[in-house]
């Protein structure tokens, strides 16, 4: 599942509903960046999305209906290295786009699970495995569901998310020119889920460095880390 967004009015902001059933997950604060890691058999903790202190943001959506294309097939770049490498600040954001528009992409055998990256100036990258890429030179808005941008809702499923993404679009489109950390955590509230939990939302206040996030939904409890 999952919701990633984007906003650049006065501030960039950048929001991240992480949701997941049945996985371990931990958030992890270091002064290079703060990483929701997930526990994975064979690689143990792996931080797949977060935010670092260069300005980057990294979120990855599940693609649903599920496009074999995405399959690995030979040489190439896989999606959720690109994306460790850019939190984790082994490569550069315009590194990350070169190799999305020049080189095949592929996920996991079975899983499309694409990605929502964005960077310290309000850049915008959408990486789809097997369907393509989609660069936007710091948006007013953008919005990732579960869904591929290339298909909208061409294709149907019922964890594509269309609902949560017609809501946060719509939230973002009348938001105000000070949208700022209360306005996007108030928009990660509206389009959290019970069913397949949401476990993290996290906020990202590039302008200012700063990063907030709460667990298990509790909306009240908020943390806070400054870079």
């Amino acid at each position: 599942m999952c919701t990633s967004i984007v906003s650049n009015r006065r501030k960039t902001i950048v929001g991240w509903n992480l949701d997941i059933l049945d996985m371990q997950h931990r958030v992890t604060v270091t002064n290079s960046g703060v990483f929701i890691e997930v526990f994975d058999e064979t690689e143990g903790w792996m931080p797949l999305f977060g935010a670092n202190s260069r300005g980057d943001f990294v979120g990855m959506p599940t693609c649903w209906p599920f496009d074999e294309r995405s399959n690995p097939t030979g040489a190439g770049e896989n999606v959720i290295l690109l994306d460790i490498d850019l939190l984790t600040q082994k490569k550069t954001f315009s590194q990350i786009r070169e190799i999305a528009e020049t080189k095949p992409i592929s996920s996991v055998p079975g899983v499309t699970f694409m990605a929502a990256l964005s960077d310290r100036n309000g850049n915008v990258l959408h990486v789809v495995p097997g369907q393509g890429t989609k660069y936007y030179e710091k948006p007013t808005y953008q919005v990732l569901t579960n869904f591929s941008p290339f298909k909208m809702d061409a294709e149907t499923h019922p964890w594509m998310g269309w609902d949560r993404y017609q809501t946060a679009t719509e939230m973002l489109k009348n938001a105000a020119d000070d949208f700022d950390v209360a306005d996007c955590f108030a928009i990660l509230q509206a389009v959290s889920q019970t069913v397949c939990p949401t476990v993290v939302s996290m906020v990202y206040d590039v302008t200012e460095r700063k990063v907030y996030w709460c667990e298990q939904r509790q909306w009240d409890d908020v943390h806070e880390k400054a870079f």
